[in-house]
């Protein structure tokens, strides 16, 4: 069984087989992928086209728009069920790893502090490398636990430059 919550509601029990069922309640239905990329849908003898604007895996969320609507769908899979009921929702999270100097390079600025909240996509750090400055980005939302370099420090490959929590 899948959960999912449109839009913030209440959650749907979604059950998949020879028949779907949703809320414990047959749906009849059926989808077909358009050549424009947008899906037909048939519900209960209605006729619906839906395109899919945005797909998070990570974050198990879609993002659709039907009828000019837009619905954010989340979506619990029978595994997230079971560690949500175990109290250890969050173990299939991806761990949080410190910034680490993908190359050599020259540390130029450092955009953060230690003790400073940081969300994802938050630029943290600028490094020349190959004569180009790369900017780092953090990969999730974090709290910068200690900064291993100052600016002007040469690197190398897999050196750790910033360490999170």
């Amino acid at each position: 069984m899948i959960k999912a919550t449109v839009n913030g509601g209440a959650p749907l029990s979604i059950e998949t087989g020879a028949k779907v069922y949703c809320n414990d309640t047959m749906v009849d239905w059926s989808a077909r992928k358009l050549p424009a990329g947008n899906y037909s849908i048939l519900m209960d003898g209605r006729s619906y086209t839906a395109q899919v604007l945005k797909i998070d895996r990570e974050a198990r969320m879609v993002t659709l728009e039907i009828a000019h609507q837009r619905y954010e769908v989340a979506i619990e899979e029978p595994i997230d069920q079971l560690l949500a009921a175990m109290g250890i929702k969050d173990a299939l999270a991806h761990k949080l790893n410190d910034i680490k100097a993908p190359m050599p390079g020259l540390v130029l600025k450092i955009l953060v502090e230690p003790g400073q909240s940081i969300r994802k996509g938050d630029p943290v750090l600028v490094l020349e490398a190959m004569k180009m400055e790369n900017v780092f980005k953090s990969a999730a939302d974090a709290i910068v636990k200690a900064i291993k370099v100052a600016p002007g420090t040469a690197v190398e490959k897999g050196e750790v430059l910033i360490v999170l929590e």
